[in-house]
């Protein structure tokens, strides 16, 4: 009963967390004034900001878990610890189109951010998969090699972008950290499709990845295909990781750091560990957000850099305390 008690702790901790975060702001406020603001009743500002802070919320759980469950899937597919969802250049490919896009069509609206982020990761995506995807049912190094080869040139040419063009380093710098602020639930709707695919892809690749984790030759005996199972789980985390990059920008080590702890606490089933990543992440990326907010009152910082800061300490100490998958 360990588990299924622990699933039900993180989801008791993460609802905990989200209705702190719409109490919790950069400017202190009373309990009355915001429970006021949430009925309707309260100052006219700050029913504004405490509207402002639902969608916050909500599309923050949805990143976190997003970025978690797609970490969750790369570590297992290529067995590789230190795997996240930069690995198959997600994140530059998003950061590239946005770059392109800002180069062309000038700064850029919320919206038209979030959907040329997403197509520029799912181009870096399939342009990963062509290049080292045939090899996939031998082996996960081709792909991997791939992912670093087309993350390496698009990092140059984001870096030759934002040198040469000062307005549209302008624009991206903010951008390129990661960030919750100003995210709308209209925005949901609109990476609906790639999302829910990607869960359903995640959850239908679970078995497989448990035979995937007892290696090729006693997954092959199993009667898995093994170039599928790791079709599929690359897949789903590949649409799960360019929504959440889309919706939020690159934010990092959620995607690293979650899993780890999530493989510390419920071992290698990946029927355990998915949805364990879907809880885990969101509460990560909420809390992070939370502190986002209120550490340099009234000032504000990007999420991106709290997580940065924040889950580089607990990956070390997953380390030091041997969690870290093998």
């Amino acid at each position: 009963m360990r588990k299924p008690l622990m699933i039900v702790l993180l989801a008791v901790l993460l609802g905990a967390t989200c209705i702190l975060s719409l109490f919790l702001g950069s400017r202190p406020n009373g309990i009355a004034d915001v429970v006021a603001a949430l009925g309707g009743n309260g100052d006219e500002y700050l029913t504004s900001v405490v509207d402002s802070r639902i969608p916050r919320t909500v599309m923050g759980a949805i990143v976190g878990a997003a970025l978690a469950v797609s970490g969750t899937l790369i570590q297992g597919i290529t067995r590789n610890p230190l795997g996240e969802p930069g690995i198959l250049g997600i994140g530059m490919g998003a950061s590239a189109a946005v770059v392109t896009a800002t180069a062309v069509l000038g700064a850029l609206g919320g919206t038209q951010t979030m959907l040329f982020a997403m197509l520029g990761s799912v181009i870096a995506v399939a342009v990963v998969l062509g290049l080292g995807g045939k090899s996939s049912a031998r082996g996960i190094v081709p792909l991997i090699l791939a992912g670093a080869v087309v993350t390496a040139v698009l990092h140059a040419y984001i870096n030759a972008m934002v040198l040469l063009r000062p307005d549209v380093f302008d624009s991206y710098r903010f951008w390129m950290v990661g960030s919750l602020a100003g995210v709308q639930l209209g925005q949901l709707a609109q990476m609906s499709v790639p999302l829910l695919l990607g869960v359903v892809a995640a959850f239908a690749a679970a078995r497989g990845m448990n035979a995937l984790a007892l290696g090729d030759e006693t997954a092959i005996s199993l009667g898995f295909r093994i170039g599928s199972t790791r079709l599929v789980g690359i897949v789903a985390a590949a649409l799960l990781a360019a929504v959440a990059t889309a919706i939020a920008g690159p934010i990092s080590f959620i995607g690293l750091a979650v899993p780890h702890i999530v493989f510390a606490l419920f071992g290698e089933d990946f029927r355990w560990r998915i949805p364990a990543a879907i809880l885990g992440g969101a509460l990560a990326l909420v809390a992070a957000d939370i502190l986002a907010r209120v550490l340099l009152r009234p000032q504000e910082l990007m999420v991106g850099i709290i997580t940065a800061f924040v889950g580089a300490p607990f990956l070390l100490a997953a380390v030091r305390r041997g969690a870290v998958m093998k």
